[in-house]
């Protein structure tokens, strides 16, 4: 299956170091061959990257590990396709506008016999059940909400909808509008919240090592959510069979 790697801050932050490790498991430390992606947000905007080429060889993922992109919520997704051929619509992660502001999508895992009933404004591009589940998302959440709320009540409407994929097969995914990022697991999922007082990581990909404490303040804090471990030095939380989670401000969110 896929990989997954989400990052919410409390303060614009670089993803340089994880995403590091985390393209080598794009065909070099992990099969994962079929193309990748990344999105960044940046105030109401997204910079967002894709690529059919082998994350671990790819020109475009080099230059992204080579320039720091500051933002505060940010997904990235290497794939191994399942469902849906090896093309650039395919690529994780996927956008779409809702309520004037856009939404990020990454999924991980093969839903069967999942033909969702798309009437709205949302539709697949591409022909991964990833990108259906993502325009069926988006089109229930217009539906029962008429405007923007806030991030409390999308998330207990996410606890609703969510389970209605999942019944179709495993469904790891990471989802954000700019403000928050949501990660649900049906089987791998693990986070870990850096903050102060920031020690050393070492990446468990690549011969890599970060002294945090030289690259950040008391007040920053960050949210890592991983597919599996970035690095062999940390302590990561593994996310429970049917968990949704919420990070804002680099921290997850209780209840």
């Amino acid at each position: 299956m896929c990989q997954l790697l989400g990052m919410n801050c409390n303060t614009p932050t670089d993803v340089t170091f994880s995403f590091a490790g985390f393209a080598q498991r794009g065909g070099r430390t992990d099969h994962h061959a079929d193309g990748w992606g990344i999105a960044f947000f940046e105030g109401a905007g997204v910079r967002q990257f894709v690529d059919v080429e082998p994350a671990c060889d790819s020109g475009l993922a080099k230059f992204v590990r080579g320039y720091p992109i500051q933002s505060r919520n940010v997904i990235s997704h290497i794939r191994k396709a399942t469902v849906g051929e090896v093309r650039l619509e395919n690529c994780h992660p996927f956008v779409r506008e809702l309520w004037g502001r856009y939404w990020v999508f990454a999924h991980n895992g093969d839903l069967k016999d999942y033909a969702p009933h798309l009437h709205g404004h949302f539709h697949p591009v591409g022909s991964t059940d990833s990108e259906q589940a993502f325009c069926w998302l988006m089109q229930e959440l217009a539906k029962s909400h008429a405007s923007l709320p806030p991030v409390d009540e999308l998330t207990r409407t996410l606890r609703e909808l969510v389970p209605r994929v999942a019944r179709h097969g495993t469904f790891n995914f990471l989802l954000s509008n700019g403000e928050a990022l949501w990660a649900h697991a049906s089987t791998k999922l693990c986070y870990i919240v850096r903050q102060h007082p920031f020690a050393s990581a070492q990446l468990a990909d690549e011969d890599l090592a970060i002294d945090f404490a030289q690259h950040t303040t008391p007040q920053d804090r960050v949210a890592v959510v991983a597919t599996t471990p970035l690095t062999r030095n940390e302590t990561w939380t593994t996310f429970a069979p049917g968990e949704l989670r919420v990070f804002v401000d680099g921290a997850p969110l209780a209840g």
